[in-house]
């Protein structure tokens, strides 16, 4: 599977170099390049992005507050000429600060960064979950694949399951369905939320952020095994 690039620099030479970098690994695909930040947050908000290559220095929104304006961030690579804003950079979690001229050695070892990252996050396809669930709904059984399922809210005595394209109200209980899931795919972290593990983000506060936006509350209690399952540190 490719991996979807944003370039992000109001420079056109730097946009060229990273383009002629970028064509020299097959496995990355660009999805658009912006000398506008303000069209880079549009692109961000409507489009999914796997890697950012951010410049910081542009007019009318800086690289670092950019990142700061989205709910979403990608795996980022920050790419600047000005090395004190690199404490800003990984301040937001950039996994790589490229400083302007760098050479492509510099430049696949940061991409090399990020794709372990992306693996660490999104799992490896082969490990995604096989089979399926079925539940009724709408006087009707329905098959639903794992692979499928986004995350399950409870709601009251039913249970909604979001899918890539759909969501399916079904009388059934949250906790049948935790018992019926594989657990090194799927994870309770609410009275009321269960989630796919390969599509969480981020923990922002005292909740996931996943990778269609959406925002699952965290129970307090339930923050520290959580933090550990997802992202291997304490809570």
């Amino acid at each position: 599977m490719k991996i979807k690039c944003l370039l992000v620099d109001d420079e056109h030479l730097a946009l060229a170099l990273l383009e002629n970098y970028i064509q020299r690994m097959p496995e990355l695909e660009i999805v658009e390049k912006c000398r506008s930040p303000i069209r880079a947050v549009e692109v961000l908000q409507s489009q999914s992005i796997d890697l950012l290559f951010l410049d910081i220095q542009m007019p009318l929104l800086s690289g670092v507050n950019l990142l700061r304006a989205v709910s979403y961030r990608p795996v980022t690579i920050f790419t600047t000429a000005y090395a004190q804003h690199a404490h800003e950079a990984f301040d937001l979690d950039a996994v790589d600060y490229l400083l302007k001229p760098f050479a492509f050695e510099r430049f696949q070892h940061a991409v090399d960064k990020a794709k372990a990252l992306l693996q660490q996050r999104n799992g490896l396809a082969s490990d995604k979950p096989e089979g399926f669930i079925t539940v009724k709904a709408d006087r009707q059984w329905i098959k639903i694949p794992l692979d499928d399922i986004r995350y399950i809210e409870g709601w009251k005595e039913y249970v909604k399951i979001f899918t890539g394209a759909d969501k399916v109200v079904t009388l059934e209980s949250l906790n049948n369905l935790e018992n019926n899931l594989p657990a090194e795919h799927f994870l309770r972290v609410h009275k009321s939320y269960i989630v796919a593990r390969a599509i969480v983000r981020r923990l922002d506060g005292e909740e996931l952020l996943l990778s269609d936006g959406s925002r699952i509350p965290v129970a307090r209690a339930r923050k520290k095994e959580v933090t550990a399952a997802l992202f291997g540190a304490g809570g």
